[in-house]
């Protein structure tokens, strides 16, 4: 495994209950660092604390990650090091785990199948169990992320091939989670059985690619499918995809406050349901379930915008001039400029 430069941008910041992490991963196209770069930074927005990005050659895994914001971590040189046809990147918020580096997925190790990259997005509600029975059998943690006790796990299976470790891993944590694992021949996504958080699949040029959110695609020119299903399991290699359903159903259970305040207003998420008109019919009931006398409305954040927007008409206000379609502040970027390119 080859490791590229590790940095800091800023200084870690005290843990704090936050959740809104941003996972992609793409298999099978020569850009795929690239691309993966700016699916992340289309969901800056997501997780602001800390990025990182790994990729394979097949043979090889090369990682660059740091603290701070997409921009600022990669450079070209940078994501002209990450070499191969897969990536899986993640953007960071604390969960569960201090916000230092050392937590900044995704988190990478070789054991006996070869090398293995995982991006989490959620919470698991079981994790500080299962890693103290896994400390218990000899197992070595490098972080305090309940991201790493997956790892371990799918290490500790005694799965003849590495999609059977993944279900057997999967199968044994309780919570949320949307996460995306990148081995030597393989790229696998996987949605907890909730379906709590979201997690998109889509094409490029022929290429399989995962995202929390659609807007993801929408930057890289990539074909919205489907979402990956609540506990659905997708493997994709050279082959193509194979769907896993290896989950006992549950109820859905999805977070509302993607709508209220995580997604990004361009995006669809849990299917094929925009944010956008969601916000809206948002802004419309509370308009009418609190009636103000008011000289004016502040959305705080800037996520409230077309709630405030929808309130506003609703109560006969007059409407200033605002060209603001979309939410487009620093947490909201629509356009990298393409910053590096994308070869064709």
């Amino acid at each position: 495994m080859h490791l590229t430069q590790i940095h800091s941008t800023k200084s870690p910041s005290p843990d704090r209950f936050q959740e809104e992490c941003a996972v992609f991963g793409i298999f099978g196209h020569r850009e795929a660092a690239n691309l993966t770069y700016l699916g992340l930074y289309a969901q800056q927005h997501r997780g602001q604390e800390g990025s990182g990005i790994v990729s394979s050659d097949g043979e090889r895994f090369y990682q660059h990650k740091g603290l701070g914001l997409v921009a600022d971590i990669f450079s070209k040189k940078s994501v002209r090091q990450l070499i191969g046809t897969g990536a899986i990147g993640h953007n960071r918020y604390s969960t569960a785990g201090s916000g230092d580096l050392h937590n900044v997925q995704p988190l990478v190790v070789n054991f006996a199948f070869g090398n293995l990259g995982l991006a989490h997005n959620g919470n698991l509600i079981n994790a500080g169990v299962l890693r103290g029975e896994l400390e218990a059998y000899g197992a070595i943690f490098q972080s305090d992320s309940d991201s790493e006790v997956v790892i371990h796990l799918i290490a500790h299976s005694k799965g003849d091939t590495m999609v059977s470790r993944v279900i057997d891993a999967l199968t044994l944590i309780r919570g949320a989670f949307s996460l995306v694992i990148l081995t030597d021949d393989h790229l696998i996504a996987a949605r907890d059985p909730y379906g709590f958080r979201p997690l998109s699949l889509g094409k490029y040029k022929g290429s399989w690619v995962v995202a929390s959110e659609t807007c993801a695609f929408d930057l890289i020119g990539a074909e919205f499918v489907r979402e990956v299903e609540p506990g659905e399991m997708v493997a994709i290699n050279h082959e193509g995809l194979t769907s896993y359903h290896p989950f006992t159903p549950q109820n859905r259970a999805q977070c509302i406050f993607e709508y209220v305040y995580f997604a990004r207003p361009d995006s669809k998420i849990f299917g094929s349901n925009a944010v956008y008109p969601v916000r809206k019919a948002f802004g419309r009931q509370l308009a009418k379930e609190c009636p103000a006398q008011a000289d004016i409305v502040i959305p705080v954040p800037d996520s409230g915008y077309l709630r405030r927007w929808v309130m506003r008409k609703e109560w006969g206000w007059r409407l200033k001039s605002d060209s603001r379609e979309t939410i487009t502040s620093d947490a909201h970027l629509l356009s990298p400029n393409k910053p590096f390119g994308i070869l064709e």
